[in-house]
């Protein structure tokens, strides 16, 4: 008796994507193109379920599909050790961070947009669009790369 395969509607069940998810993952190379059934399905092997929700609880914590490739590399290789993938957490840690940063720059820049709107009087004076509209030569302020410049607000 050889070993059960799964079709694809079964392992995105189990797996909780859709059937279009796995064909991505395959035409990614995220999951190796699996056999094929002389009817044409597809074959999946059980373990193909356990490997997508690797995928999807480190898409979870962040990390792109280029990362998870390379997660999943280091994963299948025995001679790596788990620093590597220790640094590839600290990395994306550090990204995160920067991303948190990035979006508390932009809360802060709206909450001074917000503060400068009663929300009162013509569509044309408003505060926010103004600031918006670089013909008028305001700008929002930068949230990440660009030099920060004294802005008019």
């Amino acid at each position: 008796m050889g070993i059960e395969t799964m079709r694809i509607g079964e392992v995105a069940r189990q797996a909780g994507v859709n059937v279009q998810t796995l064909r991505y993952y395959e035409r990614r190379g995220l999951l190796r193109e699996p056999a094929r059934r002389s009817s044409g399905y597809r074959e999946y092997p059980p373990d193909t379920v356990r490997l997508i929700r690797f995928i999807k609880r480190a898409q979870e914590l962040g990390f792109t599909l280029a990362e998870i490739e390379e997660l999943l590399r280091l994963r299948s290789d025995q001679r790596k050790n788990c620093a590597e993938v220790r640094s590839a957490a600290i990395a994306k840690m550090e990204d995160i961070e920067g991303k948190i940063r990035s979006l508390q720059a932009m809360k802060r820049a709206l909450g001074v947009l917000v503060r400068s709107c009663a929300g009162n009087g013509s569509i044309r004076e408003c505060p926010i669009l103004e600031s918006l509209d670089e013909e008028r030569g305001s700008r929002v302020p930068s949230t990440a790369g660009e030099p920060k410049q004294r802005r008019k607000w």
